[in-house]
C-alpha cells in the first residue's frame, strides 16, 4: 500500500451554525431542540425507547458544555519534562555513519553517561543512516535526539531484541521480546527531533509471523495462532497466572511494539518519523504525564496502530499525522483480567489538531478496555481516505466489560472514510466470547460539529440487549454522500439535533424506528 498524501483542502469551519429544523407533529411546529425532543415524545415515534426528555436534552448540553470546560486544567497538568542542555553524540562514544556498523554499543554508552550527568543530557543522533542490532533501553533524564537528516535503522534478526523483558502484548502483561525502543520505570524520558526511526519490518521480518499470506506468511511457517503462543498467553491471561512466568520470546511469534514506555512519568516524544514498525507503534503503558507532539506514524503492517495509550493518565497527542495499517489511535487500559486486575483506567487523554490517513480507525476507544476509559477528548482533527475504515469508533464485548464513559469530539473535518463515521459497537467479536460475564458499560459520549463528506454510514450506534448504552449527544453535524441508513439500537437517552445526513435533518426517533423496521424484514 503506498503512503498517500494528506488532502490539505480540508478546512475547519469552527464558527458555522446549523439552524435547528422545524418539524410537524401533531400539527404543531416548533424549532426548539428542547420542544422537539417533548413534541416528539408525545408523537408515535416517541413511544419508541431511547428518546430523551425537555430537561435531558438540557442535562445533555450541561453535562458536555462542563467536560469542555476541565480540558484548560488538564492541559496545566501535562508538562514536558526539560534536560540539561548537555549533548552526548553518539560518534563521541564510537558510532559510524554507516548502516552495516553497529550502534547500540554507542547508542548505549551515550545513554548511560547522559543519566548519570546532573540533570540529565541529550544523546543526539546526527545526520547519517547508523543501524543499531537491538533495542535502545532509555535511562530517566535522557533525551534521545534525532537530528534532520538522520535515521536509526532496526535489525531485523528477533535474537536481537533478546533477553526478555517486561510488556504487554494486546492489553496482556508477559515478558517478550524487547519493544525497539523501550524504558521501564523511568522519569524524565524524551525521543525528539527530524529524523526517522525505521523498524525495516516488512513481509519478509516480522509480519509474517501474524499468518497472513498478505503479509509473507506461506503454508509450513509458524505463526502467532499457533497453541504455544496467542492461545497460550490468552489462557494465561484467563487463568491469571504470574507474569514472570509468562515467558514468550525466542521460539515463539508475538511481535515487539516499536516504542513502550512501562510504568513511566514524565515523557515527551516530539517531531520524529517512525516507520516499517513490527507492531504497535507508540504505546506508553501505565504511564502518566506524556507529551506526544508533531511525530508522524507511516507503517502499513499488520496491528500497525499508531498511538495506544494504555491504562495511562494525562496524556497529550497534538499536531500528529497518522497513516497505519490498523487504528490510529487507539485508546486501552488492559485486556479482559488483566485489564480487570489492575483496574487502572485510561484518563484525561487529549487528541487535538492532528491528521489521520489510512487505518482501521481515526480515534478509537477500545477494544482492549478492561480498565475502563474516561474524559477522552478530541478536537480539531483532520480525517480523510478510502482506507480509513471509521473516523470515531468506540468498542467492547463480553469478556472485555469496563466502564467507559465522559467521551468528547467537536470539529472534525471528514473527507471520506469506508464505513461509518460514528460507530459504538458493544459486541465486537462477540463470536469469541463463549461463558464470558463481564457486560462493558458505556455512558456519555458528546459529539458536535463533525462534517463528513463521503461515507457508507453516517451513525451506527449499537449496544447490547442485556446492557444499553446511555447518554448519547450528537449536535449540529453533517453528513455528505452517505449510501445507508443510519443504525441506533439499544441506545438510552439519545439526542441527535441540528444534523443533516445528505442533506435532510434527522432525529434519533426516526432513526430508532427505522432500525427496529428494517430489522424485522
Amino acid at each position: 500500500m503506498q503512503k498517500r498524501n494528506f488532502s490539505g483542502s480540508l478546512k475547519f469551519n469552527h464558527k458555522k451554525q446549523y439552524k435547528s429544523p422545524g418539524f410537524m407533529v401533531g400539527g404543531l411546529k416548533t424549532i426548539s431542540r428542547c420542544g422537539v425532543a417533548g413534541l416528539l415524545a408525545l408523537s408515535t415515534l416517541g413511544a419508541v425507547t431511547g428518546l430523551v426528555s425537555c430537561q435531558s436534552v438540557k442535562n445533555n448540553k450541561s453535562a458536555a458544555s462542563s467536560g469542555w470546560d476541565k480540558l484548560d486544567s488538564i492541559k496545566e497538568r501535562i508538562v514536558a519534562p526539560t534536560f540539561a542542555q548537555t549533548d552526548f553524540s553518539i560518534l563521541d562514544f564510537g558510532a559510524k555513519n554507516d548502516s552495516s556498523f553497529d550502534a547500540l554499543p554507542a547508542l548505549t554508552r551515550a545513554i548511560d553517561a547522559a543519566s548519570q550527568h546532573p540533570g540529565g543530557g541529550r544523546v543526539v543522533v546526527p545526520a547519517g543512516v547508523f543501524f543499531v542490532k537491538g533495542p535502545v533501553h532509555l535511562k530517566s533524564h535522557v533525551e534521545l535526539h534525532l537530528e534532520k537528516g538522520s535515521r536509526l535503522k532496526f535489525s531485523t534478526d528477533a535474537n536481537d531484541f533478546l533477553p526478555v523483558v517486561h510488556t504487554r502484548y494486546e492489553g496482556i502483561e508477559m515478558m517478550n521480546y524487547s519493544p525497539l525502543i523501550y524504558a521501564y520505570h523511568q522519569t524524565d524520558i524524551a525521543v525528539t527531533g527530524a529524523g526517522v526511526l525505521d523498524g525495516q519490518a516488512n513481509n519478509e521480518h516480522w509480519w509474517w509471523w501474524t499468518g497472513s499470506k498478505r503479509f509473507g506468511w506461506k503454508e509450513g511457517m509458524p505463526q502467532q495462532e499457533k497453541p504455544e503462543d496467542k492461545p497460550r498467553l490468552n489462557q494465561m491471561n484467563k487463568d491469571q497466572v504470574p507474569v514472570e512466568q509468562r515467558v514468550f520470546g525466542k521460539g515463539h511469534y508475538l511481535r515487539p511494539t516499536f516504542v513502550e514506555f512501562y510504568g513511566c512519568k514524565n515523557i515527551l516524544i516530539q517531531g520524529v518519523t517512525l516507520i516499517n514498525s513490527p507492531f504497535w507503534i507508540l504505546h506508553p503503558t501505565l504511564s502518566q504525564n506524556i507529551t506526544i507532539d508533531g511525530v508522524s506514524t507511516l507503517s502499513y503492517g499488520p496491528n500497525n496502530d499508531g498511538c495506544d495509550p494504555e491504562s495511562c493518565r494525562d496524556v497529550w497527542i497534538k499536531n500528529c499525522h497518522f497513516a497505519n495499517g490498523d487504528d490510529c489511535i487507539a485508546i486501552k487500559s488492559g485486556r479482559d483480567q488483566d485489564g480487570r486486575a489492575f483496574n487502572v483506567p485510561s484518563k484525561n487523554i487529549i487528541i487535538e489538531n492532528c491528521k489521520m490517513e489510512d487505518g482501521h480507525g481515526g480515534v478509537v476507544i477500545g477494544s482492549e478496555a478492561s480498565g475502563g476509559a474516561e474524559d477522552i477528548y478530541g478536537q480539531n482533527l483532520e480525517m480523510n481516505s478510502p482506507s480509513l475504515d471509521r473516523a470515531i469508533r468506540i468498542k467492547s464485548n463480553s469478556c472485555r466489560g469496563g466502564v467507559m464513559r465522559r467521551f468528547y469530539f467537536r470539529n472534525i473535518e471528514v473527507g471520506q472514510v469506508h464505513e461509518a463515521v460514528i460507530k459504538i459497537n458493544m459486541f465486537y467479536d462477540e463470536k469469541n466470547t463463549a461463558g464470558c460475564t463481564y457486560t462493558p458499560t458505556l455512558d456519555s459520549v458528546f459529539i458536535d460539529h463533525v462534517n463528513s463528506h463521503k461515507s457508507e454510514y453516517a451513525i451506527n450506534l449499537q449496544g447490547r440487549d442485556d446492557k444499553h448504552v446511555t447518554h448519547i449527544s450528537i449536535d449540529s453535524c453533517s453528513f455528505e454522500n452517505v449510501e445507508k441508513e443510519s443504525i441506533i439500537k439499544n441506545v438510552d437517552q439519545i439526542e441527535i439535533t441540528s444534523t443533516t445526513v445528505n442533506g435532510k435533518p434527522v432525529n434519533a426517533a426516526q432513526i430508532i424506528a427505522d432500525s427496529k423496521n428494517a430489522a424485522k424484514k
